[in-house]
């Protein structure tokens, strides 16, 4: 019995982990252990047992006793299973609002609108994101750009002090130097900088002499004194040059870089050149990498160079559950559907199955989603497989779903057929479907679609059938 009552309370501790979050990969740990506690929590061997205290002696007091107390644990372990994936879901719902925002911060500085910038970055920080120390770093960096530089050193000063053992320390040290040595300039925050006049020599510098140019542009990422805004915009330069040794500057910032947006830039324009060393180089990286920021630009990286073999591979053996769902994604994203197939054939869980139904009506694939809609023996996957048929609006589609309808025996199902076939505008095959149907629901729902299609004939004429009876 003590193994029951003790479960909630070993489990009740996971549920503030939100609160005291150091770093992205703390969450996906927190995440990760929180969710294998849960999933440890049997309460049906529970229930199976506590089944067999009463069946053991009914009436005696000590066992109606035991059988209260195994219950009480039960349902406590119950409400802090249920706390517990409330509070999961949170916290990934808050990083992925916060990994929003910085990114529309970063894309704001890309596109000198720093005033954009600062209000996105101010509000990752005010949400204590894993990512605030580069949220600093940047919204010192679009201060500085609007000639705010008292503001814009303050904000650098809580890089250390928050964040001591943070990756961004030296860069917010160079940034800081930059603005103190250009404190007395009077620039304006519409004039162009000099960091502007040198990137546009060297991007001139490409159409002429690229040899020439790759040199200025590894002094321009390899000098510290350098901050990160002109670093980024040369590794972009860089990026654009189709050579392998440009190719190879990319690389050795996507795998050792010491900032992380730098890296994560890298990692990204890697995929970009879209080789086969390319993309065994980002397969290393994601291996030799536990930064879930890093692995996610990975993905996005193999999705831009249409990687599926790699993809495939992070969806089949990536233990971090959000990180399958993306490159599950992603494979849906470059058409991939022979390996979603596969996928779909082998995985046991239901949400990512779930997921790999969205890739695959994201690739187009009629006939596997055809497939899934026929055979899959859970009524959620299956109405998720129709819902999807319903989005092609094309006649194998619509025949696929009527012929379904006509094959099937579950009312909720049917409902989603009905719903799937009007969306599909597949008017003649839902009139065919409603005049036979026999259920008085059913055929409630399917005149109230019709009633919603226009320009079909077949539609007005069953109706206007329907009101002369």
């Amino acid at each position: 019995m003590k193994r029951f009552l003790f479960w909630p309370a070993a489990l009740l501790p996971i549920l503030p982990l939100a609160a005291q979050i150091p770093d992205q990969a703390a969450i996906e740990r927190a995440i990760e252990q929180a969710q294998s506690q849960v999933d440890q929590l049997d309460l049906g061997s529970l229930q199976f047992q506590l089944n067999g205290i009463m069946a053991f002696a009914p009436q005696d007091d000590r066992v109606r006793e035991a059988a209260d107390r195994a219950r009480e644990a039960a349902d406590r372990a119950r409400e802090a299973q249920e706390r517990i994936r409330e509070r999961l879901d949170r916290v990934r719902e808050t990083d992925d609002r916060n990994s929003e925002l910085y990114r529309q911060g970063t894309s704001a500085i890309d596109d000198r609108r720093y005033d954009r910038a600062v209000d996105r970055f101010d509000r990752v920080i005010d949400s204590k994101s894993p990512r605030a120390d580069g949220a600093y770093y940047w919204k010192a960096y679009a201060l500085n750009k609007l000639g705010k530089r008292d503001d814009a050193l303050a904000a650098l000063a809580e890089i250390p002090k928050q964040f001591p053992q943070s990756r961004w320390i030296n860069d917010a040290k160079a940034l800081q130097v930059e603005i103190q040595q250009a404190s007395g300039a009077g620039a304006s925050p519409e004039s162009q900088s000099n960091e502007d006049l040198k990137l546009l020599a060297i991007n001139a510098l490409i159409n002429s002499d690229a040899d020439r140019a790759l040199p200025l542009l590894e002094k321009v990422l390899n000098d510290p004194k350098n901050n990160l805004g002109l670093k980024a915009r040369a590794l972009f330069v860089l990026a654009q040059i189709r050579s392998d040794k440009a190719r190879d500057i990319v690389e050795q910032y996507a795998k050792s870089g010491s900032n992380p947006d730098l890296q994560a830039r890298a990692v990204t324009y890697l995929g970009a050149f879209r080789t086969n060393d390319s993309r065994q180089a980002l397969s290393d990286i994601y291996s030799a990498n536990n930064d879930p920021t890093v692995r996610r630009a990975v993905l996005r990286a193999m999705m831009i160079g249409r990687d599926a073999a790699h993809l495939a591979a992070v969806a089949k053996s990536e233990s971090n559950v959000d990180l399958r769902r993306e490159a599950i994604r992603d494979l849906g994203m470059v058409h991939a559907s022979a390996e979603l197939a596969q996928l779909y054939s082998s995985e046991t869980n239901p949400d990512l199955k779930a997921t790999i139904i969205e890739a695959i009506w994201l690739s187009r694939d009629t006939d596997k989603l055809i497939e899934i809609a026929r055979n899959e023996k859970d009524a959620t996957l299956r109405g998720g497989a129709i819902q999807r048929l319903g989005m092609i609006r094309d006649p194998k589609s619509a025949d696929a779903l009527a012929a379904l309808y006509s094959a099937e025996t579950d009312k909720g199902v049917k409902m989603q057929l009905v719903a799937a076939l009007a969306q599909t505008g597949a008017c003649k095959p839902l009139v065919a479907a409603v005049r036979e149907e026999k259920d008085p629901g059913l055929k409630a729902e399917g005149v109230r679609r019709l009633g919603q299609m226009r320009n079909c004939k077949e539609a007005t004429d069953y109706l206007m059938e329907l009101i002369s009876k």
